[in-house]
């Protein structure tokens, strides 16, 4: 079952790749704390995710806080080496933090996988985004399949 408006994140053990290495955290101690923007993508270092996706919320980060959003949260269902080294090479430290979904659990337990078989990738999530309040989900949006519109950086803020 889809995760929807007004359910709250599901607790499970995740990743940050961070500046200074891989750290083992849970949802709800990124996600569970104040306004969050969560984005998720199908892969690190993929054409979209790393053309437009990321770089949109990083470049639109000081706006989002502006909104009211405390904390900015990119998950893909990859490692926590990839997301560290994808945070680096996209300059999003200090401005994104990266979420490691490394076994897709998460990802699974919202309802938002994505079989990426046809294309080597294994399951991955949808491309989405949401409005997290104290761990409940205030707003989502969740991309047709291909699509980039609805998960970008400039639609949350348009909804903010």
């Amino acid at each position: 079952m889809t995760i929807k408006v007004g359910d709250k994140v599901p607790n499970v053990d995740v990743m940050l790749g961070t500046a200074e290495g891989p750290q083992k955290t849970n949802s709800i101690d990124v996600l569970g704390k104040g306004k969050v923007a969560l984005f998720a993508v199908p892969g690190a270092f993929t054409p979209t995710c790393s053309a437009r996706h990321l770089p949109g919320f990083v470049d639109k980060a000081g706006d989002l806080k502006a909104k009211g959003v405390d904390r900015i949260v990119c998950m893909a269902v990859n490692d926590a080496f990839v997301m560290k080294a994808w945070g680096e090479a996209q300059k999003a430290f200090g401005k994104v933090d990266m979420l490691a979904d490394g076994n897709g659990d998460l990802t699974r337990a919202m309802g938002l996988e994505l079989d990426a078989k046809g294309f080597g990738m294994g399951e991955r999530s949808k491309r989405f985004a949401a409005v997290l309040e104290n761990g409940v989900v205030k707003q989502l949006f969740v991309e047709a399949p291909g699509a980039f519109e609805v998960s970008s950086a400039d639609y949350m803020l348009s909804k903010l």
